[in-house]
């Protein structure tokens, strides 16, 4: 069983940034991916950006320039830090941990999630 536990997140003006963080422990040796998606309200969970333990990053399109993604593998921790943000970004954010498969197209396999953080941006 795998747990992440995820911290940032909050309340920030349109044009900030905000840095979340998420950590993993237990049974995480299966896995080679880590990542964050997002959920708005009344709206689906949607991919925001992740990555492998190899170091390779993949982003949605609305974030990327803006959101960079990174690991400290020794410590099962993946950041995610966020730039110029937009009123649009706000949501609950959502850690991820799973396996992704090598080549394209891109595919992951989410096992386990985080308990999600809020992140507001205001205009």
């Amino acid at each position: 069983q795998v747990h992440l536990v995820e911290s940032g997140g909050g309340l920030v003006q349109a044009g900030g940034s905000l840095r979340l963080s998420c950590a993993a422990s237990g049974s995480i040796s299966s896995t080679n991916f880590m990542g964050w998606y997002r959920q708005a309200p009344g709206k689906q969970r949607d991919f925001v950006a992740g990555i492998t333990t190899g170091g390779s990053t993949n982003y949605a399109n609305s974030v990327k320039g803006r959101f960079t993604i990174s690991t400290d593998n020794a410590k099962n921790t993946v950041n995610l830090q966020m730039n110029s943000l937009k009123p649009e970004d706000t949501a609950v954010y959502y850690c991820a941990i799973g396996r992704r498969r090598p080549g394209l197209p891109v595919v992951i396999s989410v096992d386990s999630w985080g308990q999600g953080t809020q992140v507001t941006v205001s205009s």
